[in-house]
């Protein structure tokens, strides 16, 4: 007598543990950041064929089919399963979703990892990091993605450079009827972040019917040896009240910049290219005008400031994180690189939520989120386990059936065979 339902019960009793065990492992992860649930697949073993087909012959013997039998199951793949999790919001700056096709990439004591748990934090030494402490790597500001990847580094509490003003933007009305100069007053930054108040004042022309046909423009600072021009530059305005030409340059649809002459000399200033005051192109809703209507000439922005402190910082769709600082600038301090790969079921978990690429899922190709295909950020962020409970719960009791059934074969081979012992 054949002891093949003893052999073929056991390995049920097998896959249906490593089943179990599969289940049991997504369970246990379901409140895990960035895990990827795990199926159980299986497979026939080898079968015994007890009988061969046989042929027919003309019309006196008609064809049989096959008699097999097989002598178990067994696993044949445990395939992750990379179906997108929830996204949890949690605020925390650190923190960073990953919204489609990509994986973080990290390095840890000389090895690459890869993973979708977006729980980042910051060490001691102002890295981005894993909670396993595994570096965060992308590039450094300015670096194009063909780059080596790098740690990003976020240094809370550095200094940030000053920035030297180079433009400031005018906007607003000039009255067509005014009755005297009109000034302005603004602040803009030297090389060393030092405040540089100035004052630029208007003088009008005025005709016999009070109406002003040009100003002249003239810029003070308080203590410097020279005005900001040689001699006053002079604006003209259209019948429209459109502005028709800087100190003879004629404005157009883009943006007209008037150099100054002389910097304030009781400043410090670097390079050659010296702040500029911006005319807006005519005909833009922020663009200079002479109207008659009340005076609002003002500057609408300058793009200088003071040396300032790093106080947060925020990571951006594109991968970008953004500095701000005390002085009210930002500055970008590098960009999050996202990997992909020909066949992501081809990764190897390593645990921790890392990967690592194996010759079946290909090579890492990076790039940046949100371009050629990249998965975007979402910073502040994280994407949940996508284990799904009910479905696994189900699953718990498929496996507990089977399980069961299965050690019912072997119990009812047992019987059979201990009958077969007592016969005589």
């Amino acid at each position: 007598m054949s002891n093949r339902s003893l052999g073929a019960a056991a390995s049920g009793i097998n896959t249906m543990q490593t089943y179990l065990d599969t289940i049991g492992n997504n369970v246990a992860n379901s409140q895990t950041d960035g895990y990827v649930s795990q199926t159980v697949q299986f497979s026939d073993l080898l079968t015994e064929q007890l009988k061969p087909a046989g042929g027919a012959v003309g019309n006196t013997l008609a064809s049989t089919n096959p008699s097999a039998i097989g002598s178990g199951v067994e696993v044949s793949a445990i395939r992750m399963n990379f179906a997108p999790g929830s996204v949890i919001q949690t605020g925390v700056p650190s923190n960073v979703a990953v919204e489609g096709n990509g994986f973080l990439t990290v390095s840890q004591q000389g090895q690459t990892f890869y993973t979708l748990n977006g729980d980042l934090q910051l060490d001691a030494n102002g890295h981005l990091a894993t909670n396993s402490g595994g570096l965060v790597m992308g590039w450094a500001p300015g670096q194009p993605t063909s780059a080596p990847l790098t740690p990003l580094s976020i240094q809370l509490g550095s200094t940030g450079q000053a920035t030297q003003t180079q433009n400031v933007l005018l906007t607003g009305n000039l009255p067509s009827n005014p009755l005297g100069p009109t000034t302005i007053t603004t602040t803009i930054y030297d090389s060393l972040g030092s405040p540089v108040p100035v004052a630029l004042t208007f003088t009008p022309t005025i005709d016999a019917n009070g109406n002003a046909t040009s100003w002249s423009m003239q810029g003070a600072v308080t203590g410097a040896s020279l005005s900001l021009w040689s001699a006053a530059k002079t604006l003209v305005f259209s019948s429209s009240g459109q502005l028709s030409t800087v100190n003879g340059t004629p404005v157009g649809t883009t943006q007209t910049s008037l150099a100054i002459d002389n910097n304030p000399s009781n400043y410090t200033w670097s390079g050659a290219t010296k702040p500029a005051i911006d005319f807006p192109p005519v005909g833009s809703a922020t663009a200079v005008t002479q109207f008659a209507s009340s005076q609002s000439l003002m500057v609408s922005s300058q793009d200088g400031n003071a040396a300032g402190t790093l106080n947060s910082y925020s990571i951006g769709s594109n991968g970008v994180i953004t500095g701000a600082y005390s002085n009210g600038g930002s500055k970008a301090l590098g960009t999050v690189a996202l990997a992909r790969f020909a066949n992501i079921e081809g990764l190897d978990s390593m645990g921790q939520t890392y990967f690592t690429s194996t010759v079946a899922s290909g090579i890492a190709q990076y790039g940046q989120p949100g371009s050629n295909g990249f998965a975007t950020l979402q910073g502040g962020a994280v994407i949940g386990s996508n284990v799904d409970l009910a479905t696994e719960l189900t699953h718990l009791i498929e496996a507990q059936t089977a399980y069961q059934a299965n050690t019912k074969v072997i119990t009812t081979t047992d019987t059979t065979l201990q009958s077969l012992m007592r016969m005589p």
